[in-house]
């Protein structure tokens, strides 16, 4: 995958293999850590409003704390899609085909 013309699956590889990481990088470990990282970023606004939640990242502070956990969360969500060589494009499409069927359009004003 590649993005902002950066190879992240070539960087991810290197940095686990640099820190001999891929001996704990099961899919099964992968994922319990993914889970933990949305749940720190489900913890950012875990005592907010619908509002307060919708401006945290107006706050650099707030910013900063949330583009890591988005980062982590990427991270860890890609590992496992490097380790099951998963296609995520094709798999997203796949997906959203899927959901188009299962979850019709309407108008959610009412």
């Amino acid at each position: 995958m590649e993005i902002f013309g950066i190879k992240i699956n070539k960087i991810l590889e290197q940095f686990a293999r640099d820190r001999n990481w891929d001996k704990f990088h099961s899919t099964k470990n992968l994922a319990l850590a993914l889970s933990v990282e949305c749940s720190k970023l489900l913890e950012c606004f875990q005592c907010l409003n619908e509002a307060e939640s919708n401006n945290f990242s107006q706050d650099p502070g707030n910013r900063e704390k949330l583009e890591d956990e988005v980062a982590d969360i990427f991270i860890y969500l890609q590992r496992i899609v490097i380790k099951n060589s998963i296609d995520l494009e094709a798999a997203v499409i796949n997906k959203m085909k899927k959901n188009s069927i299962s979850f019709y359009s309407y108008d959610s004003r009412l």
